[in-house]
């Protein structure tokens, strides 16, 4: 089960988390998801909250409803390289914020990088 920060509304964490999962592909191009009421009693929410998460994401092109028979990860891999990009760029740009915060320069973080990449090697 997700721990929820308070501070945050749960169905945006809810997406995020399902987001996640399809960008990973531990959820795959048309597969289903678990029903409405199964994923309201696996993340302990209200099954209002789920439905909106399968609303927002359905808005998103990210899942698509067959009525009757469920909810399905998008068969669109290119909906799913897009996100993928966009929540790639959104976790880059927070970790330049956060290294310009403690003083390092767009250089300096480069550098650190290619650095850390040779030690992994």
């Amino acid at each position: 089960m997700l721990k929820f920060d308070p501070n945050i509304p749960v169905y945006l964490q809810m997406m995020e988390f399902l987001k996640k999962k399809i960008a990973s592909g531990k959820l795959q191009p048309g597969e289903k998801l678990s029903s409405v009421r199964e994923m309201a009693q696996m993340f302990g929410v209200n099954p209002n909250t789920v439905q909106r998460v399968i609303q927002e994401l359905e808005r998103e092109n990210l899942i698509f409803t067959e009525r009757g028979i469920g909810n399905f990860v998008t068969k669109d891999e290119k909906v799913i390289s897009k996100m993928r990009e966009e929540m790639a760029a959104k976790m880059i740009e927070d970790f330049i914020r956060s290294m310009n915060d403690i003083g390092f320069s767009d250089k300096e973080i480069i550098e650190l990088i290619k650095k850390k990449i040779e030690e992994e090697r």
